[in-house]
């Protein structure tokens, strides 16, 4: 009986222990002293992953096309306490992308972590109406543009003995959102470069995976629930019956940057609330 008693106690301090360190209780800062390149970071998800990012102890350099978003979300997070800086990046242009790594070289030194999050969709429709123009732009910023980041920073990474890169990819890779044919498809070709890049670049050590985010209430995806009772419709296929914040897809992402990920390379993970096409 004292035996038994012995062993349930040292299984629940076990237990106990996990639960803390799952929660961060007795490890704080997992990413200390890390730089991170968030694009597309002043709004919505990009915005809820740069200061999770932060908050765990990295230096994040956000970017944003527009100098007044890149302005305001500076100060915000810096009058949180947080450890951020930011510059103007317009990622379709080689000249934006080389002046973001430029400048998180000469503020921090280095490079470890980059997420990369821009994303347009400049048309809704069927693909039968879908210009040669629309093509264009959705595959250059959503997939073109992400592998010029990544093998830009690979360098940069290589003199820290490592990284990690996060392609925001989306639900819409598995299964279509109605009227987004580019989009989808331009978020289905993330996931294979998600799985080329890593295998290129695991003998370096860096590690890159995809985060797929189901329906996010965000500004960008707001005509799709923006219509209360859309909305309503919506959360009937969730198995989670809401629609997810920016928030739901930030831990996740702190996550697959840190050394407890990193055994984890060339992997989607969706956080979409139980989608029924994910079943």
């Amino acid at each position: 009986m004292q035996k038994a008693g012995l062993l349930l106690g040292g299984w629940t301090r076990a237990w106990k222990l996990v639960r803390m360190a799952s929660s961060g209780v007795t490890r704080r800062n997992p990413l200390a002293n890390k730089v991170a390149l968030v694009t597309a970071s002043t709004d919505g998800i990009g915005l809820a992953i740069a200061r999770r990012l932060a908050e765990d102890g990295a230096h994040v350099v956000i970017s944003s096309r527009k100098q007044e978003n890149v302005d305001r979300t500076v100060a915000k997070l810096q009058g949180e306490g947080l450890s951020v800086s930011g510059i103007v990046c317009h990622v379709g242009k080689p000249e934006d992308r080389e002046r973001l790594l430029t400048t998180a070289v000469k503020l921090h030194q280095g490079i470890d972590i980059l997420v990369s999050n821009a994303a347009v969709n400049p048309f809704y429709g069927n693909l039968m109406d879908t210009t040669e123009e629309v093509w264009d732009k959705v595959l250059s910023i959503n997939v073109k543009a992400t592998a010029m980041l990544i093998k830009a920073v690979v360098p940069e990474m290589e003199k820290r003995g490592g990284g990690s890169v996060v392609i925001v990819g989306s639900v819409a890779a598995f299964s279509r959102f109605p009227a987004l044919g580019a989009y989808n498809v331009s978020k289905t070709a993330l996931l294979g470069l998600t799985k080329n890049f890593a295998a290129e670049l695991a003998s370096k050590n860096i590690r890159v995976n995809c985060l797929a985010p189901g329906l996010i209430k965000t500004h960008f995806s707001s005509a799709l629930w923006k219509d209360g009772s859309r909305e309503d419709v919506i959360k009937e296929y969730m198995q989670i019956r809401r629609l997810g914040k920016p928030e739901d897809c930030a831990g996740i992402v702190s996550f697959l940057c840190s050394e407890d990920a990193s055994y984890i390379n060339g992997e989607t993970v969706v956080v979409g609330g139980g989608t029924p096409s994910r079943l």
